[in-house]
């Protein structure tokens, strides 16, 4: 079985085992009563998912971690299908999961309810995350540093590399946690973005990022059974801020970072209109770029209803990402 064949089996094994363990995860989640809490000055139409179960991301993180585990063990019989280079953005996920887990938690029934974690704390946090993997990655792994199309050789940054590597894992955990806003929205493009990387991996001969890269797929395709529109469930911060981790992570593996703005330009779009709204309210005292912000919020004011929001902004994300795709190979 050749390389892509067996990504795409594994993408296939992950989704089935995502999808009949849902079922069991969702009746726990409802059970236990760990319902989602809406904003005050989000739209009102987000007032109807109050209560929806949410920390979901744990239903494709475990078939993730799972099938990641038992293939590295296989290897132990001779059979070499994932190489302990997956452990990294594995351990990245596990680590930005407990992170999002208990932001989760603080906001449902911690004493900052309605809230989650000081955001101070979780920044903090955030960065002893991705400078411990900027190490890993740099000393360690010793992935390449930086490609950019058109040029072959690998460009070296130096000690520069672990703060741009950091930023690039932090960036990314923000900027997915700014996309989950509506139904569907976080887990397509999240997984647009894992197939381009694992068709890039592949490409470049990486063949076990390439291969976990599709197993994230699957679970995220296996996650989104339950989550389109209309949602039975969110992933919350535990979903959203280990997925972006990983994305960063994956990409920094393969050395193609710098087309992130590009493949990841619904996350990379989200992120900075909030940098914008932000700015542009301090700069001119009060008054508003956006509608709101994230971006999606500011389309939904517009009058877009939440279907046809995530299916556009999937649709760009997905030419995007075979344009980044197209740009590496150059």
């Amino acid at each position: 079985m050749n390389d892509t064949a067996l990504a795409l089996s594994l993408a296939g094994l992950v989704f089935m085992m995502t999808v009949i363990w849902g079922g069991p995860l969702l009746r726990i989640l409802r059970h236990f009563r760990i319902g989602k809490q809406i904003r005050v000055d989000e739209p009102g139409k987000h007032f109807s998912k109050m209560g929806t179960p949410t920390m979901g991301g744990v239903m494709f993180i475990i078939p993730v971690v799972l099938i990641t585990v038992l293939l590295n063990a296989a290897s132990l019989i001779g059979m070499k299908i994932l190489g302990q280079s997956v452990l990294v953005p594995l351990i990245a996920m596990l680590g930005f999961a407990l992170l999002g887990a208990i932001d989760d938690w603080e906001g449902i029934r911690g004493k900052r309810k309605g809230e989650g974690m000081r955001i101070r704390t979780k920044f903090a946090a955030q960065v002893v995350l991705g400078i411990g993997i900027a190490l890993v990655l740099k000393y360690l792994l010793k992935v390449p540093e930086l490609f950019l199309p058109g040029v072959s050789d690998e460009i070296h940054l130096g000690w520069l590399y672990i703060p741009v590597a950091a930023f690039v894992i932090i960036a990314m955990s923000n900027a997915v946690n700014f996309t989950d806003g509506l139904d569907g929205l976080a887990g397509l493009i999240s997984a647009t973005i894992f197939a381009a990387y694992g068709g890039i991996a592949l490409m470049q001969g990486q063949v076990f990022i390439g291969r976990f890269c599709f197993t994230m797929v699957g679970a995220l395709f296996g996650f989104l059974w339950f989550n389109v529109h209309p949602a039975q469930l969110f992933m919350g911060d535990t979903g959203s801020l280990s997925l972006g981790a990983t994305i960063g992570v994956i990409a920094l593996m393969t050395g193609q970072w710098a087309l992130l703005p590009i493949i990841a330009v619904i996350p990379f779009s989200e992120a900075l209109s909030d940098i914008i709204q932000i700015g542009y309210f301090k700069l001119t005292h009060g008054r508003r770029f956006f509608k709101m912000a994230p971006l999606h919020l500011h389309f939904e004011l517009l009058g877009w209803s939440e279907m046809q929001i995530v299916q556009r902004f999937w649709l760009i994300g997905l030419i995007a990402a075979m344009i980044g795709f197209g740009l590496m190979s150059v």
